[in-house]
């Protein structure tokens, strides 16, 4: 997708408790450090306290967010409520326990890890039903519920949600009958019912109650919500809101679908929520909302039994049998009346106004017996408020037969570009203000979703919605900065301000409407040009209009600004009351100067200003849709809206990408895109999660050559524990690589075969695996040191050998690895490989950065591949530090340079047979001499050496291109080398020559093409064999390059747990099917799902719809088998030991214990990492200038000193990085650094400054970290991040914070305790440079720096006595200075002129002065 954003944190965010009330003099913070925030050992418990100290208060202040947020910071769930739970609690307690997991739950923290779960699930299920509390303490405790079936991967909550939903709900049923109908279709069904019922006959009086609680639960809360729907009242709605949510959630997942739905139905309950009082109040958009949204999967296209999706045509014969089986009953039981429904065809009887107009004619009482007959629902219990009157029997006939439409007839329907409309209706704006107090009308992204269609549908929806949110808020700053104003007395619009992203200008021309296509009722395009007048822009916003490309979506707008003055303003719709009256898309076609020409070289354009016209005129595609509603308005008598358009706006390029990557998943979700059986099940979530792995599959590989992944025999055995590995028969002993490994598995099965609900829980006794081991001898491959392969070099641990197994072989692969593991190393080796044992497959490389994916591809370069096979796609190439060009032009342009080289030799090698002719004028040419001459000649050696009696002298005498290879840097054949040795050299050469040849017949095709396109495609479909893009690259050509005729066997996705889900999805699909089936045998997942997750911006969506999940995380919470890298070798052991328990046995390679840059100290500093306490700089912490862009400018300040600091020390401003984790804070300190490094040789700027979030994946040998939060920790609160945030620095890090923020938090303890160990102020070692030769356990005296002042005037002495070291000439050598670049160290040999270089640029005076 298109580049994200930093998070922003709006809703609850800013409701998040500050430092000063959780330590103040807040009453639950008097409380918790009286009771149990500070007590040593376990908190005594007094339940008085308890509801007087915590209950009233929240009870009495309605349960207040912002007390719950304090509270659960503050430790009472984990110190407080959970310790002392027991059967005997009281009410007050289990629903303080519920309040606060609930807050826990939208925190996105763990809250599952419990004993006594079971126990506090079954009172909160019998509260729930409880109608003597109050109907706010309901809808906390259905909120509790919901967490807890959205929670299924927790083995704990699956076993207390399972029963619930299961069969034995069926008891329910309106008829027996009804429930023996369903029971026939399936004999599983029969099974699982019959067992139900041996369960509950066979049960004690105590479990028999338990289960016809369980069967009547979801029943009896049905039930009391049919009543809570005729109660009008806020708190009700809240309530109903919540709960159409919580059938809504059942119905989204197989596992608590299957038995749901038939009750759902059977219990009509979408009829009686159409029905309800709440349904037509206008005020209750979001319960509408909600009721489609149940309505969407309640009628889902699917077998609720098999899960199977069912296809348009196979939903539409079930729907024609509904109506065959209506009409088969009319005309049985009420011939007079329904004989034309009963006679006519389907297509004019499943519309909900024919079907009305059919059953008008039936009276109450037949109504009922229809509904009967039909085996519908028409009884319901007295204390229920569902009145079975007329309307409510013809709306239960008309909603079970009226055609539904399936998802993806809805996905088609709905627009991919907005108009102001549907940028601004009420569901999408309603996603823009949540804060959690209230559900939402958008699908949710499960751990398990209904069918493929299901998931892809699900992403449509909320892609779309956060495209439109993203495009609203441009639009809202645009406007908001044209500052549009109503002039008096005209009434005109004026616009006060500027937008570099939006001009005025005239309404557009339409210049072309073409006819539209066959069966369309749309114009195929609509043309217009919209003339742009950029005289008064600066040359960089010109130079950006001008770069507007192809298929880049604008925007109109037909502003009108509203009057203050006029009475009624406020009640204008939300698009009007920014002034916005109109919004339409379109696509650019052309830029064209004001002569219309082509804009085609700007650069020249530019040099001379002189010939700089005035206008641009921009030809652009309409969307056609709006035109032809458009068209109808006018002919309606309604006026023009291109007549009052007078806005364009564009957004930035890496962002206005939506229209492609919606187009690509709208047209995955319409076409039915089967994914490899062998991974469905596990990608939906059902079935055995180790179902894809290699050990599972049929075709799994028994023998695999591994190259040079292991160094020697000892490396092999070393990388194989728990294996019994052998040579050989063919060998006696241990031998050097290469190595092929065969596997012999042995798997030992249980003696006796236990039941079947056992053998689910019982694991099979450890798989033992014998290896045989065989070698062979590598081929030469000829004389010329290019003819050499490139080798692994990297000793590779047990837990990355056994991923690159799992990765050469067929299945899925999920590799997790923490930081500094080397998930890289991993997956290079595992594309080398594949590249070399499987010949005729290609492979699929992705990243969600073009910085990973560039890396990524530099180490693949760098290994035993041929170039011509690599192919780099997307803008990120020009990035690529590599001598060769590996975009698809360049690779072309890199064929046709080895073209010519190749034919060169050919040209010599017919000088060296003597073969006349110009056999080196072109690929067929060569290939002619290659067949006429070459072949044959070897062909004759070949005949010559075959008797044994030849010796070498004969073999060389016989070897017809002796001259040839007469430019080897060696002599060809050695002397004294032996008869097969010179045999095996002669072949090499021959190796070669075949080599020349066989590249110029790949090359063929390239003389024989002529456009350059068809060059570059040709590249793609046959040519290249791995193949690398970004995520969000393969979303936006998805249809270009399948409709190639693109295939591929292979995926391997880097940075995977950064990615959404739909973005791993797309490179899967990014080929058509073969027979029905996606022909993928490998799928890659390289990450860690313990670090960043997707950057989404929208609170909505991120923490409500889960649309931050990827495929990665969803695979590892399902259980999927994974392989986890367990040796770092980035950072310091010390250093490493700040997030090292975050993973399970993270250990360290030998080179971060030996290598001497490890074990040597950080000159000038007294510890190699340290928190660093900065207090308020002029009396103040953090600030906002702007909503969501926090500063702290102490904390900027003393970064940039320390930054200083190191420079003047001789740290290379290369090896230094510095990190914040707002994007304010990052813009604060690039300030400061412009201000004091920026022009000053003496220091320069670092390699990097930038978030937190933007550079996970890097590294650098120093990292000065600043937290800039002051009164809230904010969303570092994230474990994920911060863990992110300390794995950075592979030899030095310095992180500023407030002290008291981070110590008060709860989840981030672990770290903070081993920062907070060491003092919080920074402690300074004098007279040193870098580098030192001060080892870490050495002793050193140490100063202490009080402050950002101190640092300051300290630094600033330190400069002023360098600069004047450097006019006298005395400098020592290797003082260093920066050119502004982050360059290293120079030498000693300053001359004047250099000296005052790093004066600042005026000359008069020292180039960095203290912080005032």
């Amino acid at each position: 997708m298109a580049p994200r954003k930093s998070v922003k944190e709006v809703g609850p965010a800013d409701s998040r408790p500050t430092v000063a009330e959780l330590q103040g003099d807040n009453h639950y913070a008097q409380l918790a450090k009286k009771n149990w925030l500070n007590t040593p050992g376990p908190s005594r418990f007094n339940p008085e306290l308890l509801k007087s100290g915590v209950w009233e208060p929240l009870e009495n202040e309605n349960f207040q967010f912002r007390s719950l947020l304090i509270l659960e910071n503050l430790r009472l769930l984990e110190n407080y409520l959970w310790p002392n739970y027991s059967d005997d609690s009281s009410n007050f307690h289990v629903i303080l326990v519920a309040l606060i997991v609930n807050v826990k739950s939208r925190e996105n923290l763990p809250v599952w890890d419990r004993s006594g779960f079971s126990s506090l699930f079954r009172r909160i299920l019998s509260m729930s039903l409880d109608v003597s509390f109050n109907i706010v303490i309901r809808t906390h405790l259905l909120s509790f519920i919901i967490t807890a079936f959205q929670s299924l991967d927790s083995g704990l909550v699956r076993k207390e949600c399972a029963p619930l939903v299961g069969i034995s709900i069926w008891h329910h049923l309106s008829t027996e009958a009804a429930r023996e109908s369903k029971l026939e279709r399936q004999s599983q069904l029969k099974k699982a019912w019959r067992a139900s019922s041996k369960k509950y006959e066979a049960a004690d009086d105590v479990a028999k109650a338990r289960l016809r609680f369980e069967r009547s639960w979801l029943f009896s809360m049905i039930l009391d919500f049919f009543n809570r729907l005729y109660e009008t009242t806020e708190r009700i709605s809240a309530y109903c809101e919540r709960f159409i949510e919580f059938l809504t959630d059942l119905e989204s997942q197989l596992p608590t679908r299957r038995y749901v739905n038939s009750l759902i139905h059977d219990l009509n309950v979408l009829p009686a929520m159409k029905l309800s009082p709440f349904f037509d109040d206008e005020e209750n958009g979001l319960f509408r909302d909600l009721y489609a949204l149940l309505r969407h999967y309640a009628y889902f296209s699917i077998d609720d039994h098999t899960g199977l999706q069912l296809s348009r045509a196979a939903s539409y014969d079930a729907h024609c049998e509904t109506l065959a089986r209506l009409q088969r009953t009319s005309l049985k039981h009420f011939k007079d009346k329904l004989t034309i429904l009963a006679l006519s065809n389907y297509g004019s009887i499943d519309k909900r106004s024919e079907l009305e107009s059919y059953f008008t004619t039936l009276t109450d009482q037949e109504l009922t017996d229809l509904c009967g007959a039909l085996g519908l629902r028409v009884n319901y219990p007295a204390a229920t408020g569902i009145t079975v009157d007329r309307a409510f029997l013809m709306e239960v006939l008309v909603s079970v037969h009226e055609r539904k439409k399936t998802f993806q007839e809805v996905a088609k329907d709905l627009s991919i570009l907005p108009n102001e409309k549907t940028l601004f209706e009420p569901t999408l704006l309603r996603n823009e203000t949540y804060d959690g107090s209230r559900p939402l009308a958008i699908p949710k992204l499960n751990i398990q979703y209904l069918t493929v269609g299901d998931f892809l549908w699900r992403s449509f929806i909320l892609h779309r919605c956060e495209s439109f949110f993203e495009i609203r808020r441009d639009i809202e700053e645009s406007l908001d900065r044209l500052q549009p104003r109503v002039s008096h007395p005209d009434g005109n619009t004026r616009f006060e301000g500027f937008s570099k992203m939006a001009l005025l200008i005239p309404k557009p021309a339409i210049l072309e409407v073409a006819p539209p296509k066959v069966g369309d009722d749309k114009p195929a395009w609509v043309r217009a040009e919209i003339t742009l007048d950029i005289s008064r822009l600066s040359e960089g916003v010109r130079r950006e209009w001008e770069s507007l490309r192809t298929d880049d979506v604008v925007f109109l707008m037909a502003v009108k600004a509203i009057d203050d003055l006029k009475n009624g303003s406020s009640s204008l719709p939300s698009s009007e009351m920014l002034g916005l009256r109109h919004l339409r898309a379109a696509e650019i076609v052309q830029v064209l100067d004001e002569s219309g020409k082509p804009l085609r070289n700007l650069q020249n354009e530019q040099a001379s200003q002189s010939k700089r016209s005035r206008m641009r005129r921009l030809h652009v595609k309409l969307d056609s849709s709006m035109y032809k509603l458009d068209s109808v308005r006018i002919e309606a008598g309604k006026p023009s809206i291109y007549e009052d358009i007078n806005v364009i706006l564009r957004r930035k390029g890496r962002e206005n990408n939506f229209k492609t990557i919606l187009e690509s998943i709208q047209t995955l979700t319409l076409s039915d895109v089967p994914i490899p059986s062998w991974l469905q099940d596990v990608f939906l979530g059902y079935g055995d999660p180790a179902g894809a792995n290699y050990t599972r599959l049929p075709n799994r590989i028994p023998a695999i050559d591994f190259r040079d992944t292991f160094l020697d025999w000892q490396h092999l055995i070393e990388s194989l524990p728990g294996r019994t590995v052998e040579p050989d028969d063919s060998v006696d002993s241990s031998f050097g690589p290469p190595y092929i490994l065969e596997t012999c598995p042995t798997i030992l099965r249980p003696q006796k075969q236990a039941p079947k609900k056992r053998r689910r829980d019982q694991a099979l006794p450890p798989e033992t695996e014998s290896v045989k081991v065989s070698t062979y001898k590598p081929p030469n491959t000829g004389p010329y040191p290019t003819d050499l392969p490139r080798l692994n070099q990297i000793k590779f641990t047990p837990a990355q050998v056994e991923a690159i197994i799992s990765g050469t072989q067929p299945g899925l692969t999920v590799i997790v690895g923490p930081p500094g593991t080397g998930k890289t190393d991993v997956a290079t080796q595992i594309i080398n490989n594949i590249y070399h044992n499987f010949p005729n497959q290609r492979t699929l490389l992705i990243a969600h950065s073009n910085q990973a994916l560039n890396q990524l591809f530099q180490k693949i370069i760098a290994l035993d591949i041929d170039e011509r096979h690599l192919l780099r796609l997307g803008h990120g190439e020009e990035d690529l530090e590599a001598d060769a060009n590996y975009s698809k032009h360049g690779r072309v342009e890199s064929f046709l340079e080895n073209r010519a080289r190749y034919l060169t030799e050919v040209d010599r090698l017919a000088g060296n047979l003597g073969a006349p002719g110009a056999h080196g004028n072109s690929c067929e040419t060569a290939g002619y001499f290659n067949a006429v001459y070459v072949k044959p000649a070897w062909n004759k050696f070949e005949e010559e050496t075959k008797p044994a009696d030849v010796n070498t002298a004969g073999i060389i005498k016989a070897f017809p291109f002796r001259d040839y290879f007469s430019n080897a840097p060696q002599p060809v054949f050695p002397t004294h080398v032996s008869r097969d040795e010179a045999l095996e050299i002669a072949y090499g050469c021959y190796r070669h020559i075949a080599k020349i040849f066989s590249e110029l017949e790949d090359i063929r095709p390239f003389e024989i093409l002529r456009t350059a396109r068809d060059k570059a495609n040709y590249l793609l479909i046959k040519e290249a064999r791995i193949i690398s893009m970004t995520s969000t690259h393969a979303a936006i050509r998805r249809q270009e390059i399948a409709g190639l005729g693109f295939h591929y066997d292979n995926v391997v996705m880097e940075e995977a747990a950064q990615i959404t889900e739909i973005e791993n999805f797309i490179p899967l699909a990014l080929q058509s099917p073969k027979d029905g089936e996606l022909l993928l045998q490998r799928v890659v997942l390289c990450g860690d799902h313990l670090q960043n997750s997707p950057i989404i911006q929208n609170l909505a969506f991120r923490q409500y719809a889960n649309l931050e999940q990827s495929l990665f995380l969803r695979l590892v919470r399902l259980g999927v088998s994974t392989v986890q890298l367990d040796r770092q070798g980035r950072a310091r052991p010390s250093i490493a030991e700040l997030y090292r328990w975050r993973y399970k046995e993270l250990g360290d390679l030998p080179i971060v214990e030996n290598q001497q840059e490890f074990q040597t100290a950080n000159a000038g500093f007294g510890y190699e990492y340290q928190f660093i306490n900065v207090v308020d700089y002029k009396g103040t912490g953090e600030t906002e200038p702007s909503p969501h862009f926090i500063q702290n400018l102490g904390e900027a300040e003393y970064a940039v000193a320390i930054y200083q600091y190191m420079r003047l020390l001789g740290y290379p401003a290369s090896k230094i990085s510095i990190l914040t984790t707002y994007a304010g804070q990052r813009s604060l300190i690039k300030d400061v650094l412009n201000h004091r490094c920026a022009k000053t040789r003496l220091f320069g700027l670092p390699r990097v400054v930038t978030t937190v979030d933007k550079y996970q994946g890097e590294q650098n040998d120093y990292v000065i970290l600043s937290l800039t939060r002051t009164r809230r920790v904010g969303y570092l609160r994230d474990i994920r991040r911060l863990t992110v945030a300390l794995s950075r620095a592979r030899l030095g890090l310095y992180v500023l914070g407030r002290r008291e923020v981070f110590e008060s938090c709860y989840e981030l303890r672990e770290a903070f305790d081993r920062l907070f160990a060491r003092s919080d102020k920074l402690q300074l070692t004098t007279g040193e440079m870098f580098p030192t030769s001060r080892l870490l356990e050495d002793d050193a005296k140490t100063s202490e720096i009080v402050g950002v002042e101190h640092l300051g005037q300290y630094v600033f002495e330190m400069t002023q006595a360098k600069i004047s070291a450097l006019k006298a000439g005395s400098s020592a050598r290797g003082i260093p200075v920066a050119d502004g670049s982050a360059t290293d160290t120079f030498s000693a040999d300053v001359n004047m002129e250099e000296a005052d270089a790093v004066m600042d640029e005026d000359g008069d005076g020292p180039a960095e002065e203290p912080p005032a």
